[in-house]
């Protein structure tokens, strides 16, 4: 989409759950960020799923006039409960192409709460960020201390010297959405 001075409007991926056993306040979280990346002029990329957290982070961007880009792999399209409602649905063959999709898509990043998938979404993008394939900005949003155990394996990582030096700084650790929102405001 196009802004009122002619220049294409910044995109921020958000990489998030699609369990729904999760507590409300995840869910919560997810549409507070869809709403500050509407609120910020943002367009919203997501997983383009309608359940759970990526359900919630689409609605919160649409609640305040965003758009939302979903991305979804045929085969995800029964399981995710794909978003009809979403400004533009891309569809890919698999996980590959909807990961690399989503980071040309987008120019930030913010990563919830999540399991498997998220942290997968997660580590690639901040690799690819750390050797250079990208500039783009990574925020990792944790307001419940849900990735205190990643955070000490990451120490141990560092103290047993298996980390490069520049790899833990090349993202952003935030414990709010207006933060994460600052962080992404002055780096796009």
């Amino acid at each position: 989409m196009v802004n009122y001075s002619g220049l294409m409007k910044k995109r921020v991926a958000v990489y998030c759950s699609s369990s729904t056993a999760i507590e409300e306040r995840y869910i919560d979280l997810a549409f507070g960020v869809g709403s500050a990346i509407a609120d910020a002029g943002w367009e919203l990329v997501w997983g383009g799923g309608k359940i759970s957290m990526m359900g919630a982070v689409a609605k919160g961007a649409r609640s305040r006039g965003g758009d939302a880009i979903g991305v979804i792999p045929t085969k995800l399209k029964r399981i995710e409960f794909v978003d009809d409602e979403a400004s533009e649905l891309i569809e890919v063959a698999d996980m590959r192409e909807r990961k690399g999709k989503i980071e040309s898509l987008s120019d930030a990043f913010i990563a919830l709460p999540g399991s498997l998938g998220t942290l997968e979404e997660l580590f690639e993008i901040w690799v690819g960020g750390y050797l250079n394939f990208h500039e783009k900005p990574i925020v990792i949003l944790d307001p419940f201390d849900t990735y205190r155990s990643l955070h000490l394996l990451l120490d141990d990582l560092d103290q047993e010297k298996l980390m490069k030096p520049g790899q833990r700084g090349r993202v952003h650790w935030s414990d709010s959405v207006a933060d994460s929102i600052d962080f992404l405001r002055g780096r796009l």
